[in-house]
């Protein structure tokens, strides 16, 4: 048996041994693990994004446990078991690369990816839409839309005019927020510039939420050495002025 298979056959094993004998891991329900769930792939995303190799193993592990752990409650009532989860897998990956398993041809990721929406609507979907989870994030949710569309050619043609759509909503939503009482309608323009520069990114290659939380960690540790050096001076932030903490914030830039 090959070691990926051993190790699998392991996992499975002390699966059932936990379900059957550990008072906690009994009481899981698919309800109760799914949070825990979400939280592991926020996990394994900060691991990937701080490039962490150890720590992305962990993550995969915790997920891979959980994969396992719903099929297990499932196999339970005879809904279907971790056999069902991975042959359809499988077959899902046959049907949707006919370029390898059949006779269609393709000239590069593109065509791929308008084969791969194209046999999802023969599949049964009434729009290229449905695969995108209500529950996302609004960000990652309005670049998976973005993508969708483009795999049945609904897209710019080029940066130029993309980038001109940006700032179009700049200027609009600009318009808007210089005029009293106005809350609702510059919500409405602030969202359109969002999602106007979430997609001039996807354009050209910037996957936003990425960026973002590239930016956010950036923040984080450049906002923690201010407070770090104000405690080292025994001064609290909110005696300072903005002048003092920019220059620890121009410290932090140089580390």
């Amino acid at each position: 048996m090959k070691p990926q298979l051993q190790a699998f056959d392991r996992l499975l094993t002390i699966m059932d041994e936990l379900r059957e004998q550990c008072p906690w891991d009994r009481k899981q329900t698919m309800e109760s693990l799914r949070y825990l769930s979400i939280e592991e792939l926020y996990e394994l995303s900060d691991a990937i994004l701080e490039g962490d190799d150890d720590e992305i193993k962990k993550e995969l592990g915790d997920i891979m446990l959980h994969m396992v752990f719903y099929a297990k409650i499932a196999s339970e009532t005879g809904r279907f078991d971790i056999s069902d989860v991975l042959n359809g897998i499988c077959d899902k990956l046959i049907s949707r690369h006919p370029h390898i398993y059949g006779d269609v041809k393709v000239t590069d990721e593109e065509d791929v990816k308008r084969n791969w929406e194209a046999l999802k609507l023969k599949e049964g979907k009434t729009s290229v839409l449905q695969g995108v989870p209500n529950s996302l994030p609004a960000m990652v949710k309005a670049h998976r839309m973005q993508e969708k569309v483009k795999g049945v050619g609904f897209e710019w043609s080029n940066a130029e005019d993309v980038w001109k759509k940006v700032q179009e909503e700049l200027n609009e939503f600009h318009e808007e927020s210089v005029k009293p009482d106005n809350h609702e309608k510059m919500e409405g323009e602030f969202g359109d510039l969002i999602f106007s520069l979430i997609n001039y990114a996807r354009f050209i290659g910037i996957n936003p939420e990425d960026a973002l939380e590239r930016t956010n960690k950036k923040f984080r540790k450049r906002f923690m050495h201010i407070e770090k050096r104000a405690a080292e001076e025994g001064r609290q932030l909110q005696d300072m002025s903005l002048e003092e903490m920019d220059v620890f914030w121009e410290e932090a830039k140089k580390l």
